[in-house]
């Protein structure tokens, strides 16, 4: 037997992918080789355009964002250790959602359960090997090894990809060895911790905003009292000695007085944890050479990895990553994708890839230490005056400035953009727009005053949801969405018009290849 897909990874990506497979009528075999899932603290949260992308898939609420949709940080942010004035904003395109790595890690397998996925702990891809009909995967598993062949085989699995390694795919990148990160939980004096703003309020320094990391000539310093868990305490620092030394409390006060000038008292954390005690020295930027060799395919940090950015890039560009693959492959082993559709994933990735390493890189660089740095942080101080350049940043730090090339069909500020959210009226009744993709199909919105696409389309094709609504705000009169949340093509006519027809027939044709008749739908 064959099986469609394997997924080497049960991390966060794996799963994500996993349930968008399962979504499209595609079910994968996800293979993790730890038995249970890990409790070593990672990630404390998700940031950016990842944040509304979940609550697309329904997913924002069960990780805790709670039952309003996602709002956008309109108040105080940061770039690069420097003030990131988010109110000078009309529509702030930063979100953010306090979770851990393992409670995401637990929603995602708990969603992919309930979607049918089959979830092997324990086992490990050991070998690999491609013929022109599938993948022959060699696995280690807790009792034996064995074989299993796949179509196709996707490597979410890690910074040390295994499925890399073995499908000969390279990691070139930089290496960084000069700065060193400690990191710890640790109780600090509550009578140091302001009740009204949540910052550090350090004696001798002045206050360290609660989040946002804290630069001096000398390193780094942040300040996390993340919900429910006692404050993280990090810093970071250039060209200090290597030790082999065991990471401690006692290490991480030091470094806070190197880096702040001051003492600050730590003591041990309270509570059962897991608690973080750690010291990280060096770091990668990578990008894979290429995402794909033949059938096989990776994402997440299997394709790329970033040194020195904060606020989660990984997790932001891994799980879009997924979600971006997930609906082309389905197309794929379905039979119904049309040419070029899987050769985009690599094309529109690596793009996004490539713009986290802008961001990864400037943001380094404004952190450093020196005089000389110090002094270009002050010129780029006064720029952040300027909204247009809080704009920007704020989307480069989001996710926010991705726009995917939709070829001829781009007369739309919309189009290859992720749609934004609106509140509609249908048929059966008030909806946000994110409800409307919870299964993760093309969807073509019609706003139009006589539902006028909905009536010329409605016996054309079948792989695509037609949704008829009233937009409460001034909005396009029509989008068709790809079903990763991004606009394939946008109209602001009350009435489309023949050309306009003619470009949405060759947009439904460029991604979706439909030939059928549409399925309407009326909510």
């Amino acid at each position: 037997m064959i099986t469609d897909v394997v997924i080497a990874g049960g991390g966060p990506n794996g799963l994500m992918l996993a349930c968008e497979l399962s979504l499209a009528g595609v079910r994968p075999v996800v293979l993790e080789r730890l038995i249970e899932p890990s409790e070593e603290p990672k990630a404390n949260g998700l940031l950016g355009q990842v944040v509304r992308m979940l609550d697309h898939r329904g997913l924002h609420e069960r990780l805790g964002g709670g039952p309003q949709p996602p709002r956008p940080n309109s108040g105080y942010f940061m770039f690069g250790a420097l003030g990131l004035d988010l109110s000078l904003l009309r529509d702030s395109p930063v979100h953010a959602l306090p979770v851990p790595q393992r409670r995401i890690v637990q929603v995602l397998q708990e969603r992919a359960i309930e979607l049918g996925v089959e979830i092997r702990r324990g086992h490990e891809i050991v070998g690999l090997a491609q013929d022109d009909e599938a993948v022959t995967i060699d696995v280690a598993g807790p009792d034996e090894a064995y074989q299993l062949r796949a179509r196709y085989l996707v490597g979410a699995d890690g910074a040390h990809s295994t499925t890399r390694k073995l499908s000969g795919i390279t990691f070139p990148g930089v290496t960084y060895d000069r700065m060193t990160v400690c990191t710890a939980h640790a109780t600090v004096p509550a009578e140091w911790v302001d009740p009204v703003t949540g910052a550090l309020n350090v004696p001798g320094h002045g206050a360290v905003l609660p989040f946002l990391p804290h630069r001096t000539d000398h390193g780094g310093f942040s300040y996390a009292p993340l919900p429910g868990n006692p404050p993280l305490i990090s810093t970071t620092e250039w060209d200090r000695p290597a030790t082999d030394a065991p990471m401690s409390l006692e290490e991480l006060r030091a470094s806070i007085r190197r880096v702040l000038g001051v003492d600050v008292p730590l003591d041990p954390p309270e509570g059962a944890g897991p608690h973080v005690l750690r010291r990280l020295t060096g770091g990668n930027t990578r990008i894979a050479d290429r995402f794909a060799d033949g059938r096989v395919f990776l994402i997440g940090d299997a394709a790329h990895v970033f040194a020195a950015t904060g606020g989660g890039p990984g997790l932001n560009l891994g799980l879009q990553d997924a979600v971006n693959l997930g609906w082309k492959l389905a197309a794929e082993i379905r039979g119904s994708a049309p040419s070029g559709l899987l050769d985009s994933y690599e094309t529109e990735r690596r793009s996004a890839a490539e713009r986290m390493v802008l961001n990864a890189q400037a943001q380094s660089a404004l952190i450093a230490p020196g005089g000389d740095v110090t002094g270009l942080r002050e010129v780029f101080t006064e720029l952040l005056r300027d909204p247009s350049t809080v704009q920007r940043l704020a989307e480069l730090v989001a996710g926010a400035d991705v726009r995917y090339d939709m070829g001829e069909h781009e007369a739309h500020p919309l189009t290859g953009r992720f749609v934004p959210d609106m509140d509609l009226n249908t048929p059966g009744g008030p909806v946000r727009l994110a409800e409307l993709t919870r299964n993760a199909r093309p969807l073509l919105l019609d706003l139009t005053e006589e539902e006028s696409l909905a009536e010329t389309l409605a016996q054309r094709h079948d792989q695509v949801d037609i949704v008829t609504a009233r937009s409460r705000v001034p909005a396009p009169t029509a989008l068709l969405l790809r079903p990763d949340g991004y606009v394939a093509w946008a109209s602001a006519s009350p009435r489309p018009g023949p050309t306009e027809i003619e470009t949405l027939r060759a947009a439904l044709q460029r991604w979706f290849g439909v030939i059928e008749p549409v399925r309407t739908s009326k909510s």
